[in-house]
């Protein structure tokens, strides 16, 4: 015989055997649940919380305030209280995070480059923002790692674009604080005139000249070609190349005139050919074009700081490696 249940049913059976019980719920259990009701509403006299129109509930004054701080339009950073709000949570914690960073460049800005780069401190925080600032200024061109990025052919009028190696020791513009400084805030625009197709030289003298430069590296060339070529080059009312290469073909940072002494070639493939012909061959090609439509980096003095500058300076010249 079945043993029957002290627990009271509703009366509802189901297969005949199948009964609806009316078990009450643990006390616990409903304690718990009319505590959360009570911390709701609570909350909702606290907090801001119900619409009104185009308005709501601003909550407890005192008890769901947030302290930040503001630019006034002169300038002048002032302190604020609003009600409490996920958005205001977040603008006051931005503001703090902020005047944190600002501290460190403000020192960064009143300190000496080379004083910089002897502080640990200093150093840490311009690796930790440099990287941040160059990330989203920088790196579109340059890659994240400062390497560079070429693209087509400016020897031959490919559409494309050039930004320079910023990890080695070649500074088309000149490698120091400073420089590297004029640089990001000026921005550079850099050309080379044709020398053939205005007519200014003849083939010929092209073709000398173009010995001349391979004879500055050391690469293969004819002499005799080199020698008449040097005339030409050093010639200001004749080839002009002087005006921004220089005299000793080193290049003038100033003008953004190519070190022709190096082995580095940036925009002509010399290492890349065979034999002597090819290589003067690519320079006369170089020569008689010239580069009119490279090289051209926008000026970042009217979008970042001067501080900002300056760390993106330091960053780099000593974290990126290719300081001079």
């Amino acid at each position: 015989m079945a043993q029957q249940s002290s627990n009271q049913t509703t009366g509802h059976v189901w297969d005949d055997d199948l009964k609806e019980y009316t078990n009450p719920l643990p006390r616990w259990w409903l304690w718990g649940f009319y505590l959360t009701i009570i911390f709701s509403v609570v909350y909702w006299l606290m907090y801001p919380a119900w619409p009104l129109g185009s308005s709501y509930t601003k909550g407890v004054p005192g008890v769901n305030s947030v302290k930040y701080v503001a630019t006034t339009k002169d300038g002048q950073q002032v302190e604020k209280t609003t009600h409490w709000s996920t958005r205001a949570q977040l603008m006051a914690d931005t503001n703090a995070a902020e005047g944190k960073q600002k501290e460190w460049f403000d020192k960064v800005a009143a300190t000496s480059y080379d004083d910089i780069a002897k502080n640990p401190d200093l150093m840490q925080f311009v690796n930790a923002a440099g990287k941040t600032l160059f990330s989203d200024n920088c790196a579109a061109c340059h890659q994240v790692g400062g390497a560079g990025h070429e693209a087509g052919n400016p020897q031959t009028n490919q559409s494309g674009f050039f930004a320079p190696n910023l990890a080695d020791d070649y500074w088309q513009w000149g490698g120091t604080y400073e420089e590297i400084s004029t640089t990001i805030t000026g921005g550079r625009t850099g050309f080379m005139p044709a020398k053939g197709l205005a007519g200014s030289l003849t083939d010929e003298q092209i073709t000398n000249v173009a010995n001349y430069v391979l004879s500055l590296s050391g690469e293969p060339h004819n002499a005799d070609a080199a020698k008449l070529g040097d005339e030409i080059f050093h010639n200001p009312g004749e080839g002009g190349c002087i005006t921004c290469h220089g005299a000793d073909g080193k290049g003038v940072p100033s003008m953004g005139g190519l070190n022709l002494t190096d082995k580095i070639w940036q925009w002509v493939d010399v290492s890349g050919q065979a034999d002597e012909a090819g290589k003067v061959g690519v320079l006369h090609t170089a020569i008689t074009g010239g580069f009119n439509h490279v090289e051209a980096m926008p000026k970042w003095g009217t979008r970042l700081k001067p501080e900002q500058i300056k760390l993106l300076t330091v960053y780099v010249h000593d974290t990126l490696g290719g300081g001079q």
